[in-house]
Parts: structure tokens; C-alpha cells; sequence
């Protein structure tokens, strides 16, 4: 959608496939934040941000790996894309002013402002195409369909302790109460689906069409350019100028997920949280057109711990992202009953460390005064009800932590001597084990409010609680070969005329790396702002050699 409706500002006529029923696709299933360093929201409230400090940080967490010039172009094109967007758009974005990057105690890193959000969008303003927009996860709204974002979430943890908090939840209940008498669900859009919802308004206002359940088969070429594609259903699409694939990756499509993610071989079950259309069938027809699908980065996807909730139609998963891991009084543990990562990382680190480890499962583990105060996963803080989760199997429940430990097949022995090893450390603060809560990235995961670290309290108030997690993903992080403009490259890095890739479609500029909340959306939207522009520029020229040519 970015990529359209730069190229339509340029002057370009153009218009988006869907494979899926919905539009928003991973976007609007997702957290939202929008990683651009020196962004101009932050520079008007103030805040100072280095452009080489962050491809320092960047290259620090790329390595090897690092591709200098894509780098470059996202961390120059990135303060443009944002102020393109307030400007000819409708997508409005409010920054973080406290966000620490994911390793905040290395070189180069922020500790706020380079994460945008979209600011809350009305989606009654979508009109008859609210129903189009996909829905976010059921798991991430409350009552059947009301979105809080990070803000709400903290008033509604505190509603029985402060009147304030109390009053801003009562009136987001009466908003959601009244739209559920004319919606389906709540059209208060916060996160990834006010990004996509602000996204697909600006589209719908500028006449871009919205082409739902078309999918792409194969491309066209001729002439040694790609010229349109082939639909499953045999319909022949023809573009005029250039061919844009930003389909999401391959997070859904098994065969290619077991080719580069050695884990699953070694025996680890493995659960995406991207949508299901997402099968990668744009990078296998450009492969088959001579692309190069660069297979080489660090991590294959974007690594998130999740568990499985039972429903009626088997289980789904769940992402633990960061509302619980870093909590005081939580523990992950293998089923030999030990520690094997700092839980406050990010949830890539997380799973990196289950993957090093060889973990191919793991229990996170806490006490019941810490389930009342902060929840666990989906299971709700008090005064959510939680005994469902119980009768599920899903919460497992032990009235010391020998009987937890039989609930759940943890050795025993191991696991009570692991929970008082860290109870004593929990005591004065330190976790002298894998130093959980010791950087501004933790801490700020965890509870502001608890001494000495906001990260540490002992598990010692029973029952005892705990929940079976996986390797998983929110996405795919391999995919197509492009240049600074976002063309496309063949196996011998020349450009594929006509093609162009941005998205999960296009090679992550981080390499498999993770180093900040946003790092995927926020080259998405820059890169989708590289193509449109360059492809109007593109054709512009294009248009005046003809006219000269023919003159």
C-alpha cells in the first residue's frame, strides 16, 4: 500500500493484488511499531538521534552480513517516508519517547523516539471496507473485539488501584459497547491495524482499487522485463511500468520453512503467527524468472516464543511477546527443569536461545500472586477469571513445585533447585545466572514499580502455575535480492527490469538480526516508499524518451 501510493503521488496509475479475502495481511495482525531512526516526530518533540550511530548499531548487529549501501538507503530514505506520509496521507504516527532497542547496552543504541506508532485510527471511516480489513488476533482484544495499545493496556493492569485508570477503561468499554450494536468488532484501531486501516483509507480516498482473493501464479516477461503475472484462476494481469512484490514472505509454507530453519529438522515443532497466505509463492516465481533469494542470514525468520490454546477446532497459537516473560516472578525452564536464556530478552532472543540450546519446548513458570498481578500469556491479571484456562489443560496448575513439576513431565529435583537458586538471587536483585533485568531494554519490560529490579521477585506464594512453549515466528526474514531502489537482482546482481520487491519479499536489510522493535515495518514502509517513488521516476523518464524518440 506504501509502494501504490507513492507511485500514484509520482503520477503513476496503479492498483493492489490481494491473495487473501482481507487486506492488511501480516501488518494488521501485528504490534505496529515503526523503527526510523532521526525521524521527524522525534525531532519536533526535541529528541536528538545520530544517523551513523544507528548504521553503527546496525552493522554491529549485522556482522558479516551487513549491506552497506541498503543501510544507507533506508536510514536516508526513512525521515523522508515519514514525513511523506503525514503529508499526503493519512497515516499519522506519534513516537515513542521512551523505547529502548533491543540491546540498549550496545553501541549505537536509542534508548527512545526512533519507534513510531500509527496514532488511533477511526475505522468507521472505512465505511463498507471495514469488513474488509483483517481482523487483528482474538487473543489481543478484549470482550470479542476491543484493541488496547501499550497506553490502555497499563490503565487496565491499574483500574482496581487508581480512579484514573479506572475512568479511561470504563470509557474505552462504553466506545467498544456502543460500536458492537452497529460492528462486529471494536472500530477503535490501535497498533498494526491502525497502521493498515490508516494505510488502506488513503488508498481507497485516491481511487486506488483493492483487488482481494486474486493470487500470483507466475510473472510475465517479455523482452527480458517483466511485464505483468498470471493469476491461479488463468487471468492474465499486465502492468504497463513495473510489477511490485510485497507478499509477506513464506512464514506459511512448510517446505521452504524446514529448508532454512535447521531447528525444525533437530526436532523442534515450529508455529508462525503470520497469516496464512503467506506462502512465499511471489519469491518462487521470481526465483523461477532467474531472482536470487538470498538464503544466508543469520536467522531465517523473526523468532517468537508460542504456546497453543485449545479451541474447538484444535488449538491456536499465541505469541509471548512482551507482556509477560520480563514480569518479577517469572521463570522459563526446559523439561530437565532448568534455566536456559534471561526471559527479559527480546522474544527473537529468546527463541535463539531455545534454538542454541537445543530446547525444543520450554514451560514458562510463575507463582499465583504474580498470575493475579500481571497475567501469564493470555491467561488475564486479576480480575480476570482464569479457571477456563485450567480446565483447558492449558494453565498448568501444581500446589508446590514438586507437584507442578509432575503436571508437567519437569524433572523435578532439577527444577526445585533451579526456583531456589533463583529466589535468592530474585532477593537482592540480581540474577547471577543469565542477568535478567540488566539493561534499560528489560527494565523497561518489567515492573517500574518493583525494587531492587523491576525484573526479579522470588516464586514463592503457591499454587504454582505454568505454560508449554515453542519456537516460533512472526515472519520470514529471507527473500529476494534487491538494490537501493528496490529492483529486483538475478543470481548475478544485475537488475530484473520491471520488478521490484519490498516487505518480508525482500531480503531483510538486518540479516536475521533483531535489534529493535519495528525493524520490520519500518523498512517495509521505507522501501515501499523507495519503490513508489523510483518507479514513477522511472516511468517518467520512460515517457519522455518515447516522446522524444518519436519527435
Amino acid at each position: 500500500m506504501t509502494a501504490a501510493l507513492a507511485a500514484h503521488c509520482g503520477g503513476m496509475k496503479v492498483a493492489i493484488f490481494e491473495k487473501d479475502s482481507h487486506f492488511g495481511g501480516s501488518t494488521a495482525v501485528s504490534g505496529g511499531a515503526i523503527w526510523i531512526p532521526d525521524n521527524p516526530k522525534m525531532r519536533a518533540a526535541g529528541m536528538n538521534d545520530n544517523r551513523d550511530e544507528a548504521y553503527d548499531y546496525i552493522a554491529n548487529e549485522t556482522g558479516e552480513l551487513l549491506k552497506p549501501g541498503m543501510v544507507r538507503a533506508f536510514l536516508e530514505a526513512g525521515p523522508e517516508m515519514v514525513g511523506f506520509m503525514e503529508e499526503k496521507t493519512h497515516l499519522k504516527f506519534e513516537h515513542r519517547a521512551f523505547s529502548p532497542d533491543y540491546h540498549s547496552d550496545r553501541p549505537g543504541a536509542a534508548l527512545g523516539g526512533r519507534v513510531l506508532d500509527a496514532k488511533t485510527f477511526d475505522g468507521r471511516l472505512l465505511k463498507n471496507k471495514f469488513t474488509l480489513l483483517k481482523p487483528p488476533i482474538s487473543d489481543f482484544t478484549l470482550f470479542g473485539g476491543m484493541m488496547l495499545n501499550r497506553f490502555d493496556i497499563g490503565h487496565f493492569m491499574n483500574m482496581t488501584r487508581r480512579p484514573a485508570s479506572a475512568w479511561h477503561a470504563f470509557k474505552l468499554f462504553v466506545r467498544y459497547a456502543r460500536d458492537r450494536l452497529f460492528y462486529s468488532r471494536g472500530t477503535r484501531l490501535v497498533l498494526g491495524q491502525a497502521v493498515a486501516g490508516r494505510l488502506a483509507y488513503s488508498a481507497i480516498e485516491k481511487d486506488i482499487p483493492i483487488f482481494t482473493e486474486v493470487a500470483l501464479a507466475s510473472l510475465k516477461v517479455e523482452d527480458g522485463g517483466v511485464v505483468g503475472f498470471n493469476t491461479n484462476d488463468g487471468r492474465e494481469i499486465l502492468a504497463r511500468h513495473a510489477v511490485v512484490l510485497a507478499t509477506g514472505g513464506f512464514p506459511a509454507n512448510d517446505d521452504l520453512r524446514k529448508m532454512v530453519m535447521p531447528h525444525i529438522h533437530a526436532g523442534s515443532r515450529h508455529y508462525t503467527m503470520s497469516p496464512k497466505p503467506a506462502t512465499g509463492a511471489a519469491i518462487t516465481a521470481a526465483e523461477s524468472i532467474g531472482a536470487q533469494f538470498i538464503k544466508t542470514n543469520r536467522h531465517a525468520g523473526y523468532w517468537a516464543p508460542i504456546s497453543l490454546i485449545p479451541d474447538r477446532r484444535g488449538e491456536r497459537p499465541f505469541p509471548h511477546l512482551f507482556l509477560d516473560r520480563a514480569k518479577p516472578g517469572v521463570i522459563a525452564v526446559n523439561s530437565d527443569g532448568r534455566r536456559f536464556v534471561n526471559e527479559a530478552v527480546s522474544y527473537h532472543d529468546f527463541v535463539t536461545g531455545m534454538i542454541e540450546e537445543g530446547v525444543h519446548e520450554a514451560w514458562l513458570v510463575c507463582d499465583h500472586q504474580t498470575l493475579r498481578k500481571y497475567g501469564l500469556g493470555p491467561v488475564r491479571p486479576f480480575p480476570a477469571p482464569f479457571k477456563g484456562h485450567l480446565r483447558t489443560g492449558y494453565l498448568k496448575k501444581g500446589a508446590s513445585l514438586k507437584e507442578l513439576a509432575e503436571v508437567t513431565g519437569i524433572s523435578s529435583e532439577c527444577f526445585i533447585e533451579t526456583v531456589h537458586r533463583f529466589n535468592n538471587d530474585a532477593r537482592v536483585g540480581t540474577d547471577q545466572e543469565f542477568g535478567k533485568g540488566s539493561t534499560d531494554y528489560q527494565t523497561y519490560l518489567g515492573d517500574p514499580e518493583h525494587r531492587p529490579n523491576p525484573c526479579l521477585k522470588p516464586l514463592e506464594k503457591p499454587p504454582f502455575y505454568a505454560i508449554r512453549i515453542y519456537p516460533g515466528d512472526i515472519g520470514t526474514t529471507m527473500g529476494l535480492a534487491t538494490d537501493e531502489k528496490g529492483r529486483v537482482l538475478d543470481k548475478k546482481d544485475n537488475v530484473i527490469p520491471g520488478l521490484y520487491a519490498c516487505g518480508n519479499d525482500m531480503n531483510s536489510i538486518m540479516a536475521g538480526a533483531y535489534p529493535s522493535a519495528g525493524i520490520t515495518l519500518g523498512p517495509a514502509l521505507t522501501f515501499g516508499y523507495i519503490v513508489g517513488r523510483y518507479a514513477a521516476e522511472a516511468a517518467g523518464a520512460s515517457k519522455n524518451l518515447s516522446k522524444s524518440d518519436n519527435s
